[in-house]
């Protein structure tokens, strides 16, 4: 039974978001400040978190970037609707997705299991394809879910993780934006939706520090192409 932690202030949302989850079998606790759900993330041992961004005590986003000194686990962020600024520093800072208020709790839920079906296919299917990838200085092992570029070690999400899988087993080939997030995010590209754009940002952040050379190359209207050889 997945456990999720919702960190939220919103004590009515909190109930509203355990009624649907007991629905589907998930285990659920709410905090309601920064602080206690820093200290909740750390003994839980919850399978996935709900952030919200404006917490009292301690922010979301400094919550966020506080959980990712630490053990991996998922976080959806909790946004106003709107706040396009709160979204970008969730994914730049390790947020997998994001979801805006006031959101339908179906949505959430399927957003969840998205999530954690994205997670467990990784651990499934990396004995049924090549364990290894090694392309233009670029080292995946999908059984060990590390990366690295030029022999430097790379720490990505779970979902930045699976959109460079993709990436590099189609190398030289363009994939359709609509394509990853089906295969990645679960669901279909929205108009407006930046959240693809915004993880291919922290991949290529993330590669760039250990390489001068283009590794994902964005063709407007079209996608985006994993170059099987650097260009400066």
């Amino acid at each position: 039974m997945p456990k999720i932690l919702m960190i939220d202030d919103d004590v009515e949302l909190t109930r509203l978001v355990a009624e649907y989850l007991a629905l589907d079998g998930f285990e659920f606790l709410a905090v309601h400040d920064g602080e206690q759900g820093l200290q909740q993330a750390a003994s839980a041992g919850c399978d996935l978190i709900l952030l919200d961004v404006m917490l009292p005590k301690l922010d979301g986003l400094s919550v966020l970037k506080a959980l990712r000194q630490g053990p991996y686990c998922p976080v959806l962020m909790l946004t106003a609707r709107g706040d396009d600024i709160d979204r970008i520093l969730g994914l730049e800072l390790g947020a997998d997705d994001y979801l805006a208020k006031p959101f339908n709790p179906r949505e959430l839920v399927a957003r969840i299991k998205a999530i954690l079906r994205r997670i467990e296919l990784l651990q499934q299917d990396a004995p049924q394809q090549a364990s290894v990838l090694e392309l233009n200085a670029v080292k995946l092992n999908s059984q060990n879910r590390q990366v690295s570029c030029n022999q430097q070690p790379v720490t990505l999400t779970a979902t930045e993780f699976q959109i460079l899988e993709q990436l590099m087993r189609r190398a030289g080939e363009i994939v359709s934006k609509d394509e990853l997030s089906r295969l990645v995010l679960g669901r279909r590209l929205q108009q407006y939706d930046r959240s693809l754009d915004m993880h291919i940002s922290n991949i290529r952040k993330k590669l760039a520090q250990h390489s001068d050379s283009e590794k994902i190359q964005t063709l407007r209207g079209s996608g985006y192409l994993f170059l099987t050889q650097g260009n400066a």
